[in-house]
Order: C-alpha cells, then sequence, then structure tokens
C-alpha cells in the first residue's frame, strides 16, 4: 500500500531558547531543532502548525 506525499514545512530555529519559558522550549524541541540555526523540515500536520504557531517568534518557516 502506497502512502501519498504529505506536504512538509522547513523550520529554523532564529533565536536563542534563554529566557524562554518552559513549554515554549518543549516545543522546540518537539519539532526537532537543537540549537540556533538548525533548519529541520517537518510534515504539515494540526500537532505541528500548533506548537510552530506557539513559538513563531523564535522560529523562521518557509512552506
Amino acid at each position: 500500500m502506497a502512502m501519498t506525499e504529505q506536504k512538509k514545512i522547513k523550520v529554523t530555529l532564529v533565536r536563542s531558547l534563554i529566557g524562554t519559558i518552559k513549554s515554549h522550549r518543549a516545543c522546540v524541541k518537539g519539532l526537532g531543532l537543537r540549537h540556533r540555526e538548525h533548519t529541520v523540515e517537518v510534515l504539515d500536520t494540526p500537532e505541528n502548525r500548533g506548537m510552530i504557531n506557539k513559538v513563531s517568534y523564535l522560529l523562521k518557516v518557509e512552506g
């Protein structure tokens, strides 16, 4: 059974996590970002969109 190709979002951490609250750090970790200027591709799901929206002030997002 072939799985359809899901849309991906490219996310880059552009600001430091120093001084952010614990739940925002958890969202960044959940997206797979480790350090400043780290870029990952995540699937476009409602869960990932929610995490991106919560910490949008730390990220650069490319469709």
